[in-house]
């Protein structure tokens, strides 16, 4: 019999959106991959850099922002306190809700775990984000939502005209 702390511990596939929307935006984004690779998260894809305007609120900076799939032996909670540590060493001030940023990391998809508890599985508006379903579709054309089971096609076509042209590639 396993016991439960070796199977706790088994590689998770996890996707994160990273973004940034003040200063050197890309180089941003390579900073927080740089120091996730530091903590031995294994980045297995990363889809290309993605500007989108500001959410919810148009008028700030646009943002740039992109998906990454990893590998990882850490839990939801590990994960996630480990992507605010990156956040806040980048220098990620407590603010406003969805003030401008130097970094963002969200987890999107844990192993396609749904959990409303310790930490919010899959990320709750990630379906009506086009900075975050058209860099995934990028990485893995076939994902499903794990709630919905909708797929990733289907969540990009539901989006409106304007979500759909006002993200590009860069």
């Amino acid at each position: 019999m396993i016991k439960l702390d070796i199977l706790e511990k088994q590689v998770k596939i996890v996707y994160l959106g990273i973004g940034s929307n003040l200063g050197k935006k890309k180089k941003n984004i390579e900073i927080a991959k740089l120091e996730l690779l530091k903590k031995s998260i294994n980045i297995i894809k990363s889809s290309g850099y993605y500007e989108s305007l500001s959410w919810p609120y148009n008028n700030l900076p646009k943002f740039v922002n992109i998906v990454v799939k990893i590998k990882t032996s850490l839990n939801e909670v590990e994960l996630l306190e480990l992507c605010k540590d990156i956040e806040r060493s980048m220098g990620r001030k407590n603010t406003y809700k969805n003030a401008p940023r130097i970094c963002d990391i969200d987890i999107l998809d844990y192993d396609n775990i749904i959990n409303k508890i310790n930490v919010n599985l899959p990320h709750p508006r990630m379906d009506k984000r086009n900075f975050v379903l058209i860099p995934l579709f990028e990485i893995n054309k076939n994902w499903k939502h794990p709630i919905t089971k909708k797929h990733i096609k289907d969540l990009i076509f539901s989006l409106s005209k304007k979500d759909i042209s006002s993200i590009k590639l860069i």
